[in-house]
């Protein structure tokens, strides 16, 4: 069985993480946040944030509720101005860019997107290919073909005249991820894209996105709340709690028992997948977990590469 690594087996994160460090023959990150300071109102939620997006990989935010995962990715997008720091987008402050020319490279899919009432897939899609539209380029027979091809590579072409109000909850997925397809983006954020679904479709919907990944070679920044969906589909992982990230890295490096402990005041066995050979969090439970007839309950665990046997009365 592969080691799981303890908490002080990576080093512990200071304004530059180790995990966060970027090799200097490796491409240069798509996305940086420079001690970022986020908030709403008179609420800080995020304070003295540093993040490096890895290009051409699939990152996915983590932590609890509240902890400003959906704040970073706003950020992230321009949509929420810093009270402090930068963010950085191939090298430049993405504050002081045109709108337009951001758009022409990041995508960004927000919770749970509603769609105007009785407006098609066609349509939604074509919306996508409005960064690319003046006063100067109207719509062209390229724009039709990239629509075409983005309701293609979704596998939602024979739905391209349907109401996006009228699909189900996994088709309405595909429709806007298509859209940010159609956009042609580089860079694409995805705010809980599993949102409302249930357990096959937010596979179907993350299989789909880990497809394009792997296809499109995009750089995916995620954010998603089940902690075994994010180890499964993602490359790096980044931990946060209170505003601060606490952990990043590859799944192995960064999932162990002490860290679901800390962060998310979990009691839970770390161990490995048997489908995709990655870290696999199994919730500790009470007594449906060890029976309810009388009598001792034996348990394996494993904690950090240890296996411990334990007996419990129930």
């Amino acid at each position: 069985m592969t080691r799981i690594p303890r908490t002080d087996d990576v080093a512990a994160p200071t304004a530059a993480p180790p995990s966060e460090a970027v090799d200097s023959a490796a491409p240069p990150p798509r996305l940086v946040a420079r001690d970022l300071a986020l908030g709403y109102g008179d609420r800080l939620i995020v304070d003295g944030l540093d993040l490096t997006v890895p290009p051409g990989v699939i990152t996915t935010v983590i932590g609890p509720n509240g902890c400003g995962k959906s704040t970073l990715l706003r950020a992230l997008a321009r949509l929420l101005r810093p009270r402090r720091g930068s963010v950085l987008l191939d090298g430049h402050a993405i504050s002081s860019m045109r709108t337009r020319d951001v758009a022409r490279v990041l995508g960004m899919l927000p919770q749970a997107p509603v769609a105007p009432e009785g407006l098609t897939v066609a349509d939604l899609v074509a919306r996508g290919r409005h960064p690319h539209q003046s006063w100067l380029r109207q719509w062209s027979a390229d724009d039709e073909g990239e629509v075409a091809v983005a309701l293609d590579r979704t596998g939602i072409t024979e739905l391209a005249d349907r109401p996006v109000d009228q699909l189900s909850g996994g088709q309405r997925q595909r429709a806007w991820i298509s859209m940010a397809l159609a956009q042609g983006t580089d860079v694409l954020l995805l705010d809980e894209p599993t949102t409302y679904l249930d357990l096959a479709h937010s596979v179907e919907v993350l299989d789909l996105v880990d497809r394009l990944h792997a296809e499109l070679g995009r750089t995916v920044v995620m954010v998603l709340h089940d902690l075994n969906l994010a180890i499964r589909y993602s490359d790096h992982l980044v931990v946060m709690k209170e505003g601060r990230i606490v952990r990043a890295g590859p799944p192995a490096q960064v999932i162990t028992e002490e860290l679901l402990r800390e962060v998310f005041a979990l009691d839970a066995a770390v161990i490995d997948d048997p489908v995709s050979d990655r870290p696999l969090v199994v919730p500790i439970g009470t007594r449906h977990v060890f029976g309810t007839a009388g009598g001792p309950q034996t348990r394996t665990r494993t904690t950090s590469g240890s296996t411990t046997r334990s007996s419990e009365t129930r």
